[in-house]
């Protein structure tokens, strides 16, 4: 191979290397920072692009996606005089890549170094039991102050998220014991409560027996008084009707004498019964009682008669 052969492949290789080396690929969602002889010439997108060889020069790459930054646990004292052990997430995004490029040397660092200081002091601020209620409190106050702080650098600060909030082993142990008191103290409540609804359900269901058993007494007394009512009603009529007809037979033929039968019949039966109270027999002084007895009854008899047949 001659040496002119020699010169031309190089020279095309020299070329093809150049050209090559013009073109710039920037993949989605990112940003290449071109710089002409050491000054910003552009801000290129993503997409196909050309530039000069050894003129142009891409100094910076910046990837536009949301991007979650760890931040190291330190050490935060508490308003309680606590010291706590705290970490967390940041969450930022480069919306201007110029001002990522030249606002700041690392936005990233400087990002976590304020999270860290903010963090401090707004831990600072707060008591230890408030350190776990108000984490809404801290990772609001941790983004207002980095992003205000991240603005000339074309970094937007999305949200912030407190991992972990670890006391001291001695804190833990406290804390522990004061939750178990307060769990023993809870049970204690509800069975006391338990009991005392059980007392109360208890003593109402009591109350409703007793008011459910005077019901049925006083319904018991007011049906046996009708009841009473009724029989004596019913006896009165019968009495009545007996009486009634009584007085009818009475009027008929015959019914006078039966009267005076029937009238000395319960008088020696009565008679007998009263004899029968003592061992000694009571006779009467006057054996001419009955006779009496019958002759005044039937005297009313005959005087009631007349009556009863008006």
């Amino acid at each position: 191979m001659n040496p002119g052969s020699v010169f031309f492949i190089g020279i095309i290789i020299l070329m093809i290397i150049l050209f090559f080396s013009m073109i710039i690929i920037v993949p989605q969602r990112s940003a290449f920072i071109v710089e002409r002889l050491g000054k910003y010439k552009t801000t290129m997108q993503a997409g196909f692009h050309l530039i000069f060889p050894f003129i142009d020069k891409v100094h910076y790459k910046h990837t536009l996606k949301e991007q979650a930054i760890d931040v190291a646990s330190q050490i935060c004292i508490t308003k309680d005089n606590i010291a706590v052990e705290v970490d967390g997430i940041l969450y930022l995004q480069v919306v201007d890549p110029r001002k990522a490029s030249y606002g700041i040397d690392n936005y990233r660092f400087a990002s976590i170094q304020i999270a860290q200081t903010t963090m401090r002091s707004v831990i600072g601020k707060l008591e230890l039991d408030k350190t776990f209620e108000e984490r809404d409190l801290i990772n609001t106050s941790i983004v207002n102050a980095v992003d205000k702080a991240s603005d000339p650098w074309g970094v937007k600060i999305t949200r912030y998220e407190v991992k972990n909030i670890t006391p001291p082993q001695s804190i833990k142990d406290a804390m522990e014991k004061q939750m178990r008191a307060e769990r023993e103290k809870r049970a204690v409540i509800a069975e006391s409560e338990g009991q005392k609804q059980a007392k109360i359900n208890v003593a109402e269901g009591e109350k409703q027996e007793l008011i459910k058993r005077s019901e049925g007494e006083k319904q018991k007394r007011i049906n046996e008084a009708e009841g009473r009512a009724v029989e004596i009603q019913r006896l009165a009529e019968a009495t009545a009707l007996g009486i009634r007809e009584i007085a009818k037979s009475i009027n008929e033929q015959g019914g006078l004498e039966a009267v005076n039968l029937r009238v000395a019949e319960q008088y020696l039966k009565e008679f007998g019964n009263l004899a029968r109270t003592n061992n000694s027999m009571i006779i009467p002084s006057n054996l001419s009682d009955v006779a009496s007895i019958v002759a005044a009854a039937t005297a009313v008899i005959k005087q009631s008669g007349p009556e009863t047949k008006v």
